[in-house]
């Protein structure tokens, strides 16, 4: 449903004292100019990561699982696990399920290999990743 003002049908102007506002009437919106839902970007951080490490491992998954030139309204969703056994699980879901997705590892010290995020290609038609994600709280 579209909530539109209704026209001002009074040969009146609408701001005068004696006119009352128009009141809100409500129309269907045609299917065919229904809008596309917009496509979400899911990043998955371990959040027992030092605050500016995590934030650089936030944008190194979002990064590299992003073909570019997203829409304007993509959505982006950062969601958060208690470590790297955990990331690897939902790492291993997100396989086995088919979805595209990219695994970073930081190789340097002290980490030397280990999965720090993940991010997910965005997609509009996120049913899929909802269901298996849907467990996994927001950063916060």
């Amino acid at each position: 449903l579209l909530r539109v003002p209704a026209p001002c049908v009074s040969s009146r102007s609408c701001h005068s004292a004696d006119a009352t506002p128009p009141a809100a009437i409500t129309t269907r919106t045609p299917a065919a100019t229904k809008r596309p839902e917009p496509a979400a970007h899911y990043v998955i951080v371990r959040r027992d990561l030092p605050l500016g490490f995590l934030a650089a491992q936030v944008v190194h998954a979002a990064g590299e699982s992003s073909p570019g030139g997203l829409a304007h309204d993509t959505r982006a969703v950062v969601l958060s696990v208690e470590g790297e056994r955990a990331l690897r699980e939902v790492h291993e879901r997100l396989r086995v399920a088919g979805i595209e997705h990219v695994l970073i590892c930081e190789p340097d010290a002290p980490w030397c290999g280990e999965a720090t995020a993940i991010g997910v290609s965005p997609r509009v038609r996120r049913e899929e990743v909802r269901r298996l994600l849907s467990s996994l709280p927001l950063l916060r």
